[in-house]
């Protein structure tokens, strides 16, 4: 196991360092310029076009890009220029919100979409497998920008049941850490509802599918022929065996629930990496957003050798050596 680790960790680092290569080439290409948003009625086009070599300097783009990965080893991302902090700074200040939606989110369509979808295989073709699999089509088509501002139109404006914007109330005293922490989180249930949707609905669609392959096999009727109860037959026999395309689903689940948190956080107007990745285009702020995509691209890589290590403990059959 240590030695797969170690040979996957090396393979890593050349397919990262062709995805920043490629994110680098792309942002140097990107229309406009870091001055083009720097309003000030005073500077000379002079003026701009210094500040603009200063920001930006005319080299070859070979030799900014290895310019930005020795700097990035030595734990500098760069310098954001709308926010006046180091990118590592700011990344660092907002991705515990997003990592509390990310996870918030991947809890509720685990919790939600395994369940349902074991339970839309064992009850093939019924009323109950038709109506979780119209409710898991509805989940997959509806946009999450239209499902977001529906829920923040009747359980936030209509209800006032929740919070229209924001983490916390920012006129509120809070007590207590776990005050604050309580608050944060409900604040957070809408936005966890919103991107969870569509994984629980991916969720229950996986589950369903290698569910209906398993229990037609040949064991499940040997378990079930032995006088097993149907509940030991589907949730210890039946469900482990099910678990891999599951466990792949994870590895990819949860980069892309990090992505999703874009649309999710721009609508709930939520501080962190996904809104102010939307503010980085708006405000042509390249450098962080450079150091987002970095860390987000590290951690595709790592969500899918941790669903490789996952395999292991789900079928003993399975030796890295």
């Amino acid at each position: 196991m240590k030695n797969y680790i170690i040979r996957r960790l090396l393979q890593i680092i050349p397919v990262f360092l062709g995805i920043l290569l490629i994110l680098f080439v792309i942002i140097d290409h990107a229309p406009g310029s870091i001055t083009s948003t720097m309003v000030n009625p005073k500077m000379t086009a002079e003026m701009k076009a210094a500040l603009q070599e200063k920001l930006d300097p005319d080299l070859p783009i070979y030799v900014k890009f290895f310019n930005w990965i020795g700097e990035a080893l030595k734990g500098n991302l760069g310098y954001s220029y709308k926010q006046y902090k180091p990118v590592i700074q700011v990344i660092g200040e907002n991705i515990g919100c997003t990592f509390a939606l990310s996870l918030s989110a991947l809890i509720i369509s685990m919790l939600i979409g395994i369940p349902c979808g074991i339970i839309s295989a064992t009850k093939q073709y019924s009323a109950l497998d038709n109506f979780l699999t119209v409710f898991c089509l509805i989940g997959l088509a509806l946009p999450t920008f239209f499902f977001g501002l529906l829920l923040l139109k009747v359980f936030a404006v209509d209800l006032g049941w929740f919070p229209v914007f924001g983490l916390v109330d920012s006129t509120r005293h809070f007590s207590s850490g776990f005050a604050k922490v309580m608050n944060e989180a409900y604040h957070l249930v809408l936005p966890a509802i919103v991107l969870g949707l569509a994984q629980t609905a991916s969720f229950m669609r996986y589950t369903r599918s290698s569910m209906l392959e398993v229990i037609r096999s040949d064991y499940i009727r040997t378990a079930r022929a032995k006088g097993l109860s149907e509940k030991v037959v589907i949730y210890k026999h039946a469900f482990r065996n099910a678990m891999i395309p599951i466990v792949t689903l994870l590895g990819f689940q949860i980069p892309g629930l990090i992505s999703g948190a874009v649309m999710t956080e721009t609508i709930f107007s939520l501080p962190g990496v996904g809104k102010i990745s939307v503010d980085c285009v708006t405000n042509r702020d390249y450098p962080l957003l450079l150091g987002i995509n970095a860390i987000l691209s590290i951690v595709t890589l790592l969500s899918t050798l941790v669903a490789d290590l996952l395999y292991a403990a789900v079928d003993p059959r399975i030796k890295y050596e």
